[in-house]
């Protein structure tokens, strides 16, 4: 006898809640691997951007090196890791549901069918937007954690970090400066996001159908080439608004006074010269490349496992 039709139908069901478990498992997996691969470089980048005792990317690896091993390259990683499939989600699944209600193509589609640029741009522009609210405090307590120098062995009598732990920041952070603080940057996290996220979905969306025949699906290598120069290219834009951002995140801890992000850029280049708004650029970029090709890959093999 063969099954009843709704029989079927709940163990179809059942077997898709379990394959969508597996591939948001392996998503997670994907963007905590693209992290991992990342954050030694953003540490770098970050220190930069808000220390003026380093000399440029070397010196800051050597000393960071040598006074706190190759653990602090990873400092503040814990949260990003925990964050990441969520922020993701978010940003992936607004620009993909923001560009379905602009074009009415399917994911499946979409390459058969595809969107002009300027969908392609707001669905990004969105996508960047609605994110900044998921990553603001996460971000602000990675800088924060990044940002301490002290090793990991202390000499006997030394005072001890500022804070023990993320969980740590964050409590601190919320009773020193208020819920506030939490999202302090989140502005200038929000100037920068939205506009560059929009070019990072063209410029992935564009190479792709360049190196692909007109109907077709890019191959994995078309889709790890093409998002690695997304990531360069939105990168390149968004790195003079990175440095305001990491700027205006340390600022509450200094307890300097920045008015606002116009004030924090006018005092940073009278201050430091133009140049100071290009710091971090070169690892930037060095860093894009392989973290947005392996997060690509992801969000394309999901789109295709998920039907």
């Amino acid at each position: 006898m063969s099954p009843r039709p709704h029989a079927c139908l709940t163990q179809h069901l059942v077997w898709r809640r379990l394959q969508r478990g597996q591939l948001e498992f392996l998503w997670s997996l994907a963007g905590a691997l693209g992290l991992v691969l990342g954050h030694p470089f953003d540490t770098v980048k970050v220190r930069l951007q808000t220390q003026t005792t380093y000399r440029g990317i070397i010196d800051c690896m050597v000393k960071t090196y040598r006074h706190e091993s190759l653990l602090g390259f990873f400092k503040g990683m814990s949260f990003p890791i925990a964050s990441i499939a969520m922020v993701n989600s978010v940003l992936f699944g607004v620009y993909s549901n923001t560009l379905l209600a602009l074009t009415a193509t399917s994911h499946q589609e979409r390459w058969a069918q595809p969107p002009s640029y300027i969908h392609v741009f707001i669905a990004g522009c969105t996508g960047g937007f609605v994110q900044v609210y998921c990553l603001a405090p996460f971000d602000l307590i990675k800088v924060r954690l990044q940002n301490q120098t002290e090793p990991r062995a202390r000499p006997p009598g030394s005072p001890p970090p500022r804070y023990r732990g993320p969980v740590h920041c964050a409590l601190s952070i919320f009773q020193e400066e208020g819920p506030r603080g939490l999202f302090r940057g989140a502005w200038a996290l929000t100037l920068r996001d939205t506009p560059t996220l929009g070019i990072y979905f063209v410029t992935y969306e564009w190479l792709c159908r360049q190196s692909t025949r007109d109907g077709q699906d890019p191959s994995p290598g078309t889709v790890l080439v093409a998002g690695g120069f997304a990531g360069i290219a939105s990168w390149a834009v968004a790195t003079p608004l990175d440095v305001i951002k990491s700027r205006l995140q340390m600022a509450g801890l200094k307890r300097r006074a920045y008015r606002g992000v116009l004030d924090c850029m006018v005092s940073s280049a009278r201050q430091e010269g133009l140049g100071v708004f290009f710091r971090g650029l070169t690892i930037n970029s060095a860093r894009a490349f392989p973290v947005n090709a392996v997060t690509f890959l992801s969000y394309e093999y999901l789109l295709r496992s998920w039907g």
